[in-house]
């Protein structure tokens, strides 16, 4: 596994891959828990390079505090992606990624905005933003995303889809732990006691018969409910515990 800390130096490695080699990519922000090895792990039989990108994207924080404490992982981060059998690893600087700031952005319609693009202000337009970035450097034949996020999957694949993109994005399911809670790099800032409680939102949003009802039981459950939604034939949900906020969304029944 080869790691790069420069732009520059991933794109001389990118030149070196012989044309026609399929390429897989996993983007993610580090903080690497059993979902980001099962994207990589698919990715890994799908292509014959697998890259990686670990960067903490600063445009898609709303909150400076939420920028601060999100967890950093790299030593362990690495050790998890070469256990896996990944190739390429790009970890380059903010200033790599912006040299002129975040002068350019990606938008999208803000008069249909719901759940995290009303709640976050910001948000989808600095993952699209960076998620433009990434492809465009990694230029991969298809790039793996998880269904946890499903709002930023739908979001990204729509933008490829409108700007012509030549990445294929490859939707995956959410892995969850044994109580059904989402797995998310998130899930480590909980105490082990608040981790148990939050298993509550899954049971939530497949337990109950409408989104109301559903904010009501995570309500009972101590969360601070942000919003329960209802889209694309899924049910979604947003709450904080432990001031950590923690998403999670399933379909609802009988959908395909």
């Amino acid at each position: 596994m080869q790691v790069w800390n420069t732009l520059d130096a991933w794109f001389a490695r990118r030149k070196a891959i012989p044309p026609g080699t399929s390429i897989g990519f996993v983007p993610t922000m580090g903080a690497l828990h059993a979902g980001h090895a099962a994207l990589v792990e698919r990715s890994r039989k799908e292509n014959d390079v697998v890259v990686v990108s670990i960067f903490v994207n600063p445009s898609q924080f709303n909150d400076p505090k939420d920028l601060e404490k999100y967890p950093r992982t790299m030593e362990s981060d690495l050790a998890i992606l070469k256990s896996i059998g990944t190739d390429d690893v790009i970890t380059p600087a903010v200033s790599d990624f912006y040299p002129n700031g975040y002068r350019f952005r990606i938008e999208t319609n803000q008069q249909q905005a719901v759940m995290e693009e009303k709640h976050r202000p910001g948000f989808l337009q600095g993952v699209m933003t960076i998620v433009m970035k990434l492809l465009n450097v990694v230029q991969a034949d298809r790039a793996y995303f998880g269904e946890k996020d499903f709002q930023q999957l739908r979001t990204v694949t729509e933008m490829v889809d409108d700007f012509f993109m030549q990445t294929k994005i490859v939707p995956c399911e959410t892995v969850r732990e044994a109580s059904g809670l989402a797995m998310s790099s998130r899930n480590a800032l909980l105490t082990p006691e608040a981790r148990e409680r939050a298993a509550v939102i899954f049971k939530a949003l497949t337990g109950s018969t409408n989104a109301s009802d559903a904010a009501s039981a995570l309500e009972a459950a101590g969360l601070q409910v942000d919003y329960v939604e209802e889209h694309w034939n899924r049910r979604f949900a947003a709450a904080f515990l432990e001031g950590v906020r923690l998403i999670d969304n399933v379909p609802l029944a009988g959908a395909r």
